[in-house]
């Protein structure tokens, strides 16, 4: 299978990712991985079976499970994977079952092959030079340097860095270990993306024009565990203080005795 590895998880082609989207490729290649070492059969197909809840803790901690069910729904929308309940022992249990349809991932290997391969027509080992032209550029230092940075990695480690570079006109790398433990770590803890674009625009906002705090806009200070929660709080609080909460005044009631008894 062209588009599949049969190695180890959370690998990716970018030829698939192109194809069917970043995420779903990732999930694709682990339900995959999967697959391989299933010994569940059912009506002659390898399944293999996992909740929401399961796939988040024991494969995917980086994604939250309403990620992992939209990433579910387009496969299955699109027809890339197959799912069931029906293999259930109990009505109630949650489980499904997943199984590829590899015939839609081979269809996807041909396109690929047809878009990227060059179209000879003439004698066996020569190729149009208009075909040639079409190819790939050779791959440059440049290039290779943003392929180390990004592959591999968790799509928000790489967004958060970007987001981070934008802000502050520095050139922290993604693929820095350090920096990548900091920000793996808080994700785990639940923050997302939006969390970290919020405390690099909080503190860029406090510190950028002044000379002594400038350096602190770094990954090790801003993502650090004690100083991320109470940037984020600092945020939330100034935030509270721009749009404060409108209470209602309940208007005070007063009882008429002089019109008696109705």
């Amino acid at each position: 299978m062209k588009l599949l590895l049969n190695e180890s998880p959370l690998q990716v082609l970018p030829s698939l990712s192109i194809k069917i989207g970043l995420n779903e490729a990732i999930f694709l290649q682990q339900l995959h991985f999967r697959l391989l070492i299933s010994k569940k059969v059912r009506d002659g197909h390898i399944w293999h079976y996992k909740t929401y809840d399961e796939w988040h803790v024991e494969e995917f901690p980086f994604w939250s499970t309403t990620t992992i069910k939209r990433i579910i729904r387009k496969l299955e929308n699109e027809g890339y994977i197959i799912s069931t309940s029906s293999y259930n022992r109990m009505v109630n249990d949650r489980t499904k079952w997943y199984r590829i349809d590899y015939s839609k991932i081979e269809l996807l290997a041909d396109q690929n092959d047809q878009t990227h391969g060059p179209q000879c027509t003439l004698k066996k080992g020569q190729c149009d030079s208009s075909s040639e032209a079409k190819l790939d550029l050779p791959i440059t230092k440049e290039n290779k340097r943003i392929k180390k940075d990004t592959v591999g990695k968790h799509p928000d480690v790489v967004s958060i860095i970007n987001y981070l570079n934008e802000k502050t006109g520095k050139h922290f790398k993604a693929s820095s270990k350090a920096t990548e433990r900091y920000v793996n770590a808080r994700l785990r803890e639940g923050y997302e993306l939006d969390d970290f674009k919020n405390v690099i625009d909080y503190k860029v906002k406090e510190w950028l024009h002044n000379a002594h705090w400038n350096k602190y806009l770094r990954p090790s200070t801003l993502f650090n565990a004690t100083n991320f929660e109470n940037y984020l709080e600092e945020y939330r609080g100034a935030t509270e203080k721009r749009n404060p909460p409108v209470h209602t005044v309940a208007q005070p009631f007063e009882l008429d005795f002089s019109k008696g008894e109705v």
